[in-house]
């Protein structure tokens, strides 16, 4: 990805969705286009308008990491926005991204028979591990029979962004799929600027932006986030609506990788559900 193109429209797209009162400013003139002027950022950054000019036009390699963080107060990012800028600053230095080190092929990851037996060993919540590219590249047995829409007949690894934006039936499965649409190409904005060079994703992006209008909207308008912790609605075609709550963990073993679990409130209808799809799990095979 063009490291350049990245940082500015990264940057512009932070400064336009600031007004002049968000940061005690007053809304002096008239404004050809929405949010603050580079002059207002570079004021509240306490650099110069031609060098916070610099900076948004890409040109970032070489910045400190005390401008960075002036920048990222100027703009009012959160932490996961002052992680990406500071990814793009670190790619525009040629200094690999958050430390990971080269991710093995998924063919190795897949076939670990501890990683499948870890996931196994959760028999009362839905878990599977991602890769940052979305594939869904092992599950447990409820896992396999909560993401059988997903997972369809087999054939390709199944990815959550490619269900996402370009099979009907992830609205069903997805009541709230607005919300759902717009947190997954956060995260993969996100997975972008830390691995700028992740062929697989590049791959996606481009697929995905060819065949999706909306997914094409959302990846131009640069928001970025993590997963961390949370809570989900579903709709399975077996039980119906489901409320579950998710946990974020890093595969440490194989960086990059993240696995995912979603458990129920003890005692509610979703937990009940949840047990349900349990017993429809013990009768489909552990193939992947």
């Amino acid at each position: 990805m063009d490291n350049k193109a990245e940082v500015r429209e990264f940057l512009t797209s932070r400064r336009a969705k600031l007004t002049p009162s968000e940061v005690g400013l007053p809304d002096v003139g008239r404004r050809r286009v929405p949010g603050l002027r580079r002059n207002e950022v570079a004021m509240l950054a306490g650099v110069s308008i031609e060098y916070y000019a610099k900076l948004e036009r890409g040109a970032i390699a070489g910045a400190s990491s005390a401008v960075l963080e002036a920048i990222a107060q100027a703009l009012r990012l959160d932490d996961t926005e002052r992680a990406h800028l500071l990814d793009l600053a670190r790619a525009a230095d040629g200094i690999p991204t958050s430390g990971r080190r080269r991710r093995r092929p998924t063919s190795q990851t897949t076939s670990r028979a501890s990683l499948q037996w870890a996931l196994e060993a959760i028999t009362d919540g839905v878990a599977f591990v991602r890769n940052p590219a979305q594939d869904l590249l092992a599950t447990n047995a409820l896992g396999r029979v909560f993401y059988s829409p997903v997972i369809g007949e087999g054939g390709r690894t199944p990815n959550l962004a490619r269900f996402q934006f370009l099979d009907p039936a992830s609205r069903e499965f997805y009541p709230d799929w607005d919300l759902f649409a717009h947190m997954c190409v956060a995260i993969m904005r996100a997975e972008a600027g830390r691995d700028p060079h992740d062929r697989a994703l590049q791959d996606l992006v481009g697929e995905l932006s060819t065949q999706s209008e909306t997914f094409r909207r959302l990846w131009g308008s640069h928001d970025v986030r993590t997963h961390g912790t949370g809570t989900k609605r579903f709709h399975h075609p077996d039980v119906g609506d489901l409320t579950l709550a998710y946990e974020e963990l890093a595969v440490t073993a194989e960086p990059g990788l993240i696995l995912m679990l979603y458990t129920a409130e003890p005692g509610s209808s979703s937990a009940e559900k949840l047990q349900l799809l349990g017993s429809l799990a013990k009768s489909v095979p552990s193939n992947r």
